[in-house]
């Protein structure tokens, strides 16, 4: 029967998802201190989409709870039956909506650019600028606060739509693996302590 490999696969994608889900909080932590300093955070200086939350939301806790059922899915003590794996496309699909908020978010994060000081006004300099601000880093130093802001935000931005596309992936995949654990059911092996999963 496929049920071993389908309970292997689960596993593996669990434990995968798992440094995702850390890389994605930490990610979204750090946004919230733009120039290393936590005075932009306390006096609202921030770019909108940090707090929107979409790595600790989406590609963090969502994802997170994907990735435990996934987990307990893959644990050949407890994936006993058609209804398990059932359940591991629901939350899969959970995860996969979790990581496309967090890619959403980023992706509209880096295209609109920082909240940053322009002379004496706190704007966001580069929404409307065209051509696009991510190919004219000269532009970079209309931003005077936070420090190296533009760098801050595309580096983390980026590194969040990484992750987030990884994810995807890895629910999308655990869907089909959850279908596949779905059609083909625990074996049938009767043996005494046998697996019917293995």
């Amino acid at each position: 029967m496929c049920s071993g490999g389908v309970a292997k696969c689960a596993r593996c994608i669990a434990g995968t998802l798992y440094p995702l889900v850390l890389i994605s909080i930490i990610c979204n932590i750090v946004l919230f201190f733009p120039g290393w300093d936590v005075k932009y955070a306390r006096d609202g200086h921030l770019t909108p989409e940090v707090k929107y939350l979409g790595g600790l939301l989406g590609g963090g806790l969502m994802v997170l709870i994907s990735a435990v059922y996934t987990q307990v899915a893959g644990d050949q003590r407890c994936c006993t039956g058609r209804c398990v794996m059932l359940l591991s496309i629901f939350f899969a699909a959970v995860g996969v909506f979790g990581a496309l908020y967090s890619f959403s978010v980023a992706a509209i994060g880096l295209r609109d650019g920082p909240f940053c000081k322009v002379g004496d006004d706190w704007t966001i300099p580069f929404k409307t600028s065209t051509p696009s601000y991510l190919t004219n880093s000269s532009s970079w130093t209309e931003c005077t606060e936070p420090p190296n802001v533009v760098r801050f935000n595309i580096g983390l931005f980026l590194t969040l739509m990484a992750v987030s596309s990884l994810q995807v992936m890895l629910c999308a995949i655990q869907i089909i693996n959850g279908l596949i654990g779905c059609i083909c059911g625990p074996s049938d092996i009767k043996e005494e302590g046998s697996d019917p999963w293995q």
